[in-house]
């Protein structure tokens, strides 16, 4: 679809054919994790994406714009994904114990990103540790 056939589709009220979402694998299913903890209080703050971010690039090894891109992706993802523990069995299919465990300590690191520690927030984290197989004891937050 060219520029202007994208103008006159909007101009007609014709919707926009979006691009479709990649099959989830385990990083992905990371992000969309890391999204939905911060989401959890309903707010999104820039400081909670600046967090994402930095976790996916380092836990993957890719720069800023590549770890930007993929974080958007796993916005999308998480906007029209499954529930939690969907996401949860992927991880934890492919991924150790101790590697879990670093994820729920980043998951940590974006709930206080924003520099408040909610209680819906400590309730999806509880329930994604849960879904990973984390032992409660591990858990860097308040029970």
């Amino acid at each position: 679809m060219t520029m202007w056939d994208g103008l006159i589709a909007r101009l007609q009220g014709k919707p926009k054919q979006a691009t479709p979402l990649p099959e989830p694998d385990e990083q992905l299913a990371l992000g969309a994790l890391l999204v939905r903890i911060a989401k959890s209080d309903h707010e999104y703050h820039v400081t909670e994406i600046a967090e994402i971010d930095e976790i996916l690039s380092k836990t993957f090894e890719i720069n800023a714009v590549e770890a930007a891109k993929m974080r958007a992706t796993c916005e999308k993802l998480e906007a029209q994904a499954p529930g939690t523990p969907d996401f949860g069995l992927l991880i934890r299919q492919h991924v150790d114990y101790a590697h879990r465990l670093e994820m729920i300590h980043a998951m940590w690191k974006v709930i206080l990103a924003d520099g408040r520690d909610t209680p819906e927030e400590d309730a999806a984290l509880h329930e994604i540790e849960s879904v990973l197989g984390i032992n409660p004891s591990d858990s860097p937050a308040p029970h």
